[in-house]
């Protein structure tokens, strides 16, 4: 008898030590998931109702209908006739070329280990059959089907980690509305909409990540947020894996969350002391995809891979933005960008992939340098091919078993330390066709340093 009370004991013990209470102090002392630290490198979503009209962003409707931005106001007068709402787009999305294996496939190919999708936008439209929006999502209008399921299959299938973006709040909703006319005092939008979609697509579609928009008009207490949060903690189906981003709420931005987004296309160039993202989008100017997007509004790779790399270095990780036709087509230009990102990757994967931020960021002498480090190993990232192929690292120490290599280069590279820190390293003379990756980003593997 002893023995089975002191086991019951031990048992609530344990269970007491990894419940979350609803409030932040708690909650913000939950252990980040170990995957997402690894993955460093995820593909971002954003697909809807606004890729119909493709124009401007996918801001489309509230900068016609609320702010009434002249641009698009003469977009809508030169191409639709008087009286078209922009519910009338949700019958023309309709996703006649998704082929969420193509798309699981690009993005394995690019070297992501998660996707995350936007579920809903603030235009409020689900891509999955919601019972909280009747009539205002794709399986009632436009493509008639869940457009989730199938991606969360075909993702994980690949052996990706598959996650979903969903706004709070909706730009029109009239419950959403009456709470914000009442200062936020009422729920009747959390309570009948917001909350229990949350809780439907977590059951349903059961994410490894939830990324949460729409944040920043009502606080945290409006959402229920820390509620909710305690409640995906502790009993949900995905409390052991899933991971939240920072927006729930106009009190949380940088503060709460198992990682930071702080910003969009946040990304400090300096060693941050909480897990934080970078998400940026391919479309400069969109998040959504553009007819009218010109090519110079595009990402290069080379951008996307300076971008990836100083995210690592400090900590982060990277979320590339695309964004799909209304007809599920992914443009060949997004694709040729993803597939190059990939090449980069395979060759350089060892210094991204379960990495972590070294002692010194970017070098002291050379800033185009940023740095990581796996296994004892410290990896040099060089945005820049040097001068007359020499380059100077000077936060280097080196030690009588330094060696220095170059990830897709043969042989090893010779290197004199400099005094009273740092080291000089003899770069091949190659030519262009000769690099080992297209990309203007090689990596430096530097073995037995301080």
């Amino acid at each position: 008898m002893a023995i089975h009370f002191f086991l019951l004991i031990a048992l609530l013990i344990q269970v007491t030590k990894s419940e979350y209470t609803p409030d932040w102090p708690s909650l913000d002392k939950r252990p980040l998931p170990p995957w997402y630290d690894q993955a460093k490198f995820g593909i971002f979503l954003h697909w809807g109702v606004f890729s119909v009209p493709s124009f401007g962003s996918e801001w489309f409707w509230y900068q016609w209908q609320f702010q009434k931005s002249p641009a698009y106001v003469r977009f809508m007068n030169a191409n639709y006739p008087p009286g078209f709402t922009y519910p009338d787009f949700g019958p023309k999305f309709h996703a006649e070329f998704y082929d969420p294996d193509q798309w699981a496939e690009l993005f394995a190919n690019a070297g992501a280990k998660y996707v995350v999708l936007t579920s809903k936008h603030h235009e409020g439209f689900t891509l999955w059959g919601s019972n909280y929006s009747w009539n205002w999502n794709a399986v009632d209008v436009g493509p008639k089907r869940d457009l989730v399921g199938p991606l969360a299959a075909a993702v994980r299938k690949r052996g990706l980690h598959f996650g979903l973006y969903h706004s709070l709040f909706e730009w029109f909703n009239p419950l959403y509305l009456q709470d914000k006319a009442t200062g936020f005092k009422t729920q009747k939008f959390v309570t009948s909409k917001a909350l229990p979609e949350l809780y439907e697509i977590i059951s349903k579609y059961q994410p490894d990540v939830i990324w949460s928009d729409g944040d920043w008009e009502a606080p945290s207490s409006y959402w229920n947020a820390t509620e909710f949060l305690a409640w995906l903690y502790n009993s949900s189906p995905v409390k052991a894996k899933v991971v939240v981003n920072d927006r729930w709420g106009s009190d949380c931005r940088c503060k709460h969350g198992d990682f930071w987004n702080c910003n969009d296309k946040f990304n400090p160039g300096t060693l941050q002391h909480h897990k934080w993202e970078s998400c940026m989008s391919v479309d400069k100017r969109s998040w959504g995809y553009r007819r009218n997007m010109d090519y110079f509004d595009m990402m290069t790779p080379s951008e996307v891979i300076a971008g990836l790399m100083k995210s690592v270095s400090c900590g982060g990780n990277y979320l590339l933005n695309v964004g799909p036709t209304a007809g599920g087509w992914i443009v060949p230009s997004f694709q040729s960008l993803l597939q190059a990102v990939g090449v980069w990757l395979r060759l350089n994967g060892e210094a991204v992939y379960g990495s972590s931020p070294w002692r010194a960021q970017n070098d002291s002498a050379t800033p185009a340098i940023w740095y990581t480090t796996s296994n004892g190993v410290v990896y040099a990232t060089m945005l820049e091919w040097p001068a007359n192929n020499t380059l100077s690292l000077g936060s280097v120490e080196t030690t009588p078993h330094t060696k220095v290599a170059m990830l897709g280069y043969p042989s090893s590279l010779s290197w004199k330390s400099i005094k009273p820190r740092g080291v000089m390293v003899q770069l091949p003379a190659l030519l262009p066709s000769d690099l080992p990756s297209p990309i203007h980003a090689w990596v430096l593997k530097l073995i037995g340093i301080k």
